[in-house]
């Protein structure tokens, strides 16, 4: 099938940050600050960390940087499933935390209440749906593992192929396992921009355009210097520099470079793409059906992830993750063509009864992912100084507990969420270079073999799955 027609007048802008809804720039910081708490990064995991800090202490003065806009990055460009799971699934849990994955799982679930019941306190329009998702077979040999996950008691359904296809319509499918619980929906850039909202109201300062370049002990404070940025990144320009001193800083830079050099192997940037199609008609929709509106996700290594949104579009995401020699991050790498025309192809043969529809969107940009596909802990400077990192896809949920438990870990006290394993262990750091490029390659390499052979890992596999670094989606 030739997918170019449906291609050709796809916009390069992310979809969700296409919208007149988006906010006005905020000035950037051009004088030198003082606060309580300084927070680095406007993503989810900042937001969420400078709201539970004005909850739990009103009157602490929290002031938020972010070089680029707030959003803009990973938060503003994913899929929006956000998923109770802080271990990117059960197994993965239990490959890595096995004494505490039953306790993390109940706090993933608590934890996605808890964002629930900040969207509705806070009366935010993000398009909130808890909705679940379905995880489908493709391939007669997966269907087995996903009966064998059975449980309607914890919300885990298993539908054959024929109950499958009451639901959701494509030829593809084999059978599902129905996560009845621990998915909902969001539109993630309105998420980011209320979660600003929010905490503007609660009296956060938040500059936009202000990058931190440097992260300094003082004696009993931080001092953070910045500089004022261009409008990407890359091509930054010191226009003027400032000293923010904080009593606490929490760094939520994720997929960017660290600021700990301790952690600066711990996360490589992994580039993911997505299509959005056009609205779907009352007839199309019909003919797919999906009324329960599920968020849905293939079996393979190289999975796919799509979702309905607000109108009636198909987010559709997934197969490729490509690393960049020298982790680099670039925007110029948020375009494939290649990629894009794969998707568009998978996309057809999932719902060939929508051939014509037209892609509006198609976008890419990069992942913080580290060992153990999922966040990572550490502080600095006597506590002063915590960050949270390589969430491997989960930070639209996971970001909320990430924020948390820096919270936690700035206060100096001991608690629950700092004594968890998963607080106190970092994951394997990821070699240098050349040595992480060919790594990876073969990594790659490898799961797509195994795809190939009705999943069975092979030797590489084997040996990081024994050396902590295995991950079996």
């Amino acid at each position: 099938m030739d997918v170019h027609p449906a291609l050709a007048d796809a916009s390069t802008i992310p979809f969700w940050l296409d919208t007149d809804l988006r906010p006005q720039p905020l000035p950037p910081l051009v004088e030198d600050r003082e606060t309580d708490l300084l927070v680095v990064g406007g993503g989810f995991t900042g937001l969420w960390t400078a709201l539970q800090a004005k909850e739990r202490d009103p009157n602490r003065r929290v002031v938020l940087v972010e070089a680029n806009s707030i959003g803009w990055a990973a938060s503003g460009r994913n899929g929006g499933f956000c998923a109770a799971s802080l271990t990117h699934g059960y197994d993965n849990g239990q490959a890595h935390l096995p004494e505490e994955n039953d306790r993390l799982a109940q706090l993933g679930r608590e934890n996605l209440d808890a964002v629930e019941a900040a969207v509705a306190k806070y009366g935010m329009d993000v398009e909130f749906e808890r909705t679940g998702e379905l995880d489908v077979a493709t391939e007669d040999y997966q269907v087995a593992e996903l009966r064998e996950a059975h449980d309607p008691d914890s919300g885990f359904v298993f539908l054959d192929q024929q109950e499958l296809a009451g639901i959701v319509k494509s030829p593809t499918y084999k059978g599902a396992l129905w996560d009845s619980r621990e998915v909902a929906l969001v539109n993630p850039a309105k998420l980011c921009w209320e979660l600003l909202r929010v905490i503007r109201e609660l009296g956060v300062d938040v500059y936009e355009g202000t990058k931190v370049t440097d992260v300094s002990d003082a004696t009993s404070t931080v001092r953070v210097q910045t500089r004022v940025t261009a409008e990407t990144i890359e091509d930054c320009a010191a226009a003027q520099c400032s000293t923010i001193t904080a009593k606490r800083v929490a760094l939520a830079t994720n997929v960017f470079p660290s600021l700990l050099k301790r952690v600066s192997l711990h996360t490589v940037p992994v580039y993911d793409y997505a299509l959005m199609t056009e609205p779907l008609t009352d007839e199309q929709m019909a003919a797919i059906g999906w009324e329960g509106r599920q968020g849905i996700g293939d079996c393979a290594n190289r999975f796919h992830y799509y979702r309905l949104t607000a109108d009636n579009r198909i987010l559709f995401g997934g197969w490729d993750a490509v690393y960049h020699f020298g982790r680099k991050v670039s925007w110029k790498y948020d375009q494939r063509p290649e990629t894009f025309e794969t998707l568009a192809e998978h996309f057809f043969e999932t719902f060939p009864q929508l051939a014509g529809l037209k892609f509006t969107h198609k976008w890419g940009g990069p992942i913080d992912t580290c060992s153990r596909f999922f966040s990572f802990f550490t502080s600095a400077y006597g506590k002063k100084v915590a960050m949270a990192a390589g969430f491997t896809g989960l930070g639209v949920g996971a970001s909320r507990f990430a924020g948390t438990v820096m919270l936690d870990l700035l206060s100096g006290e001991d608690t629950e969420l700092t004594e968890l394993e998963m607080v106190r262990k970092l994951p394997l750091p990821f070699p240098p270079e050349p040595v992480a490029w060919l790594g990876i390659k073969l990594t790659t390499n490898a799961l797509i073999k195994a795809d190939e052979n009705e999943g069975r890992r092979g030797p590489l596999l084997k040996v990081l799955d024994a050396a902590g670094m295995g991950f079996d989606s």
